[in-house]
């Protein structure tokens, strides 16, 4: 990224409601998270989809939806869970066909379990891997067919480079990578992972999807922006070397404080 980068934000329908004015006023990437629910991805999600093409009429920035990822990680071994995950990114993708999102956030696999024991068997990586593949072939050929990249997220993940390794193992352009930085902080302050930058760091530009939030370290807190103690200046210098220009998607808890976020980011002139 050239130039200082423009953030966008997380919101539901109603958060884009409210919000509406400070999306549209630049050219504010968004990441819808209304379409999570498997309920709503089970039922009639039209009305929500028209709903999001109304009230996104006139929105310049890029378009996304937070993927399924409630109760199930997508690489279970039981073929009859992985059909149900599998259906579910198949459901999320028809939504994203026609409201027109080309990104989706998908949970990483890996778990600060995994890191200590994946070399504890022998095949444990690769069974990850296999598993993963068995449960997202389908939608990755799909998000291939609709011009979409479904980006996985760090939970867990206590080794930067590992998610990585698992989108490149797809050799596709539907497939690359996100960090939440609450995410990478927790990890780092409670399971001696590395530091929010060095995330950024080993994604490279295979990122393409950034969730913000501010953290202490310790829980998942969502705060926002300059209420933890996140290094924003060391994330946004890592950000600045790479050419993917990812998603920077503001995703608080207190969605009111949205546009208070981008401002302290303003304020110490790393975004707008």
């Amino acid at each position: 990224m050239t130039s200082l980068p423009i953030v966008g934000a997380a919101m539901t329908l109603d958060d884009v409601e409210t919000h509406r004015n400070w999306l549209l006023e630049k050219p504010r990437d968004l990441e819808l998270q209304s379409f999570v629910e498997a309920n709503v991805l089970n039922g009639d999600w039209q009305p929500l989809a028209e709903r999001a093409r109304k009230l996104l009429d006139g929105h310049q920035g890029r378009l996304g939806i937070h993927g399924p990822f409630w109760g199930f990680i997508i690489a279970s071994q039981d073929p009859d869970i992985r059909a149900v995950v599998t259906k579910r990114l198949l459901q999320a993708l028809d939504v994203c066909a026609n409201i027109g999102a080309t990104q989706m956030v998908i949970h990483s696999p890996y778990t600060s379990w995994s890191y200590n024991n994946l070399d504890n068997n022998k095949g444990e990586r690769e069974k990850i891997i296999e598993y993963t593949h068995l449960t997202l072939k389908d939608a990755v050929k799909r998000a291939e067919d609709i011009g979409l990249t479904m980006v996985i997220e760090n939970i867990e993940d206590k080794d930067p480079h590992i998610r990585v390794g698992l989108a490149d193992s797809f050799n596709s352009p539907a497939v690359a990578v996100s960090i939440d930085t609450g995410h990478a902080h927790y990890a780092h302050g409670y399971t001696g992972a590395p530091p929010v930058d060095y995330y950024v760091h080993a994604a490279g530009n295979r990122l393409q999807h950034i969730h913000l939030q501010d953290a202490d370290g310790y829980a998942d807190r969502h705060w926002s922006l300059g209420e933890g103690n996140i290094h924003w200046r060391a994330v946004f210098a890592a950000l600045a070397k790479l050419d993917s220009n990812p998603r920077l998607i503001i995703e608080i808890k207190d969605k009111s404080k949205i546009p208070a976020s981008a401002a302290y980011l303003a304020s110490l002139g790393l975004a707008e």
